[in-house]
């Protein structure tokens, strides 16, 4: 298909770590792209490469303020495909701030996602989070499990899965359940960043490791480029594995592997995988932080036959090779 025919595309949270991965692969494949951030343009490292595509378009703002669709659109026409990462997205910053939390991860979502209906877009993606389901015992999680109910340990998770809540009785609106996404890009240098890419910060530098708590608590990581296929394939992009065919999706599904490791033995990977010889001590759990964590993956599998591709040792080491270049 010619790129002139491809429609636009809206990527709120474009400059983060996901999004920029995201934003590259819809350019990519010659998408014109309106991205949305909060970040100053020369803050927007994860950008660089975007910037020189005429095909991008950034815009500066926050998404709390309304009309986000209609500022992007005058940009680019038409958008129909909106991808919507932009949140507040650290779980200990959320219990600080539980107002600013829910206004910027609940109340702008919706009305993201109001305007998006009314502009007849062809797609609406969320990225939901595994925080939705609280510290629910129920292992491997259903989506199903999370409910009015749930006990959520943040107003992070409280107001992902109000959001995710919104998508499943609307036609144009998918959440995707993301479990833990790692891959080169993640910010190692905030206090709140990533567990894979502040082990391996740590490690690169010569310092011990720190796991908050007994080192027991177990994730289903998932690597960035998988994360970016599955909003491919949910949004009607490419199509699905299973049948051929792109078409948008709607409802709720978790994107995991269905597989999970302890902490503590992620934290001996990277020390074996970095030769460096840290240590690994521990300190106190933190607030927020759910200990167990696995993805029933078979309802997002059952619909597109989509499956995470990139093994966790691959992914690794792919993070440990990138992380050690950009230092």
């Amino acid at each position: 298909m010619p790129s002139q025919t491809r429609h636009a595309c809206l990527v709120t949270g474009c400059a983060g770590f996901v999004g920029s991965h995201l934003t590259d692969s819809l350019l990519a494949m010659g998408y014109p792209v309106v991205g949305v951030d909060i970040r100053p343009r020369n803050e927007a490292h994860n950008l660089s490469g975007a910037f020189g595509n005429p095909l991008f378009h950034y815009l500066e703002r926050d998404i709390t303020h309304h009309e986000v669709l209609a500022s992007a659109s005058a940009l680019c026409g038409d958008i129909r495909y909106i991808f919507h990462l932009a949140a507040v997205v650290m779980v200990a910053f959320s219990m600080e701030h539980p107002e600013l939390t829910m206004a910027t991860n609940y109340t702008a979502t919706k009305a993201l996602h109001e305007e998006a209906v009314q502009a007849g877009a062809k797609a609406f993606l969320f990225a939901g989070s595994a925080a939705e389901y609280g510290d629910d015992p129920r292992l491997p999680l259903k989506e199903e499990y999370a409910t009015d109910a749930t006990i959520h340990n943040s107003p992070y998770g409280r107001s992902k899965y109000l959001s995710s809540s919104l998508m499943q009785n609307s036609g144009v609106g998918c959440s995707l359940r993301f479990f833990n996404i790692f891959g080169p890009r993640q910010d190692p240098s905030s206090p709140y960043s990533g567990v894979v890419s502040k082990f391996i910060t740590q490690a690169v530098d010569g310092k011990d490791l720190t796991i908050f708590g007994d080192g027991g608590q177990t994730r289903d990581f998932i690597y960035v480029s998988d994360v970016v296929q599955s909003y491919l394939i949910a949004a009607g992009i490419v199509p699905a594995p299973s049948t051929g065919v792109a078409a948008p999706l709607s409802g709720i599904y978790n994107v995991g592997t269905g597989n999970s490791i302890s902490v503590r033995e992620l934290a001996d990977q990277v020390v074996a995988n970095t030769g460096k010889g840290s240590n690994v001590l521990f300190a106190t759990p933190r607030a927020g932080d759910i200990y167990h964590s696995r993805a029933d993956v078979s309802r997002f599998n059952s619909c597109t036959g989509f499956q995470a591709v990139v093994p966790f040792a691959e992914g690794l080491d792919r993070t440990i090779s990138w992380m050690s270049e950009a230092q």
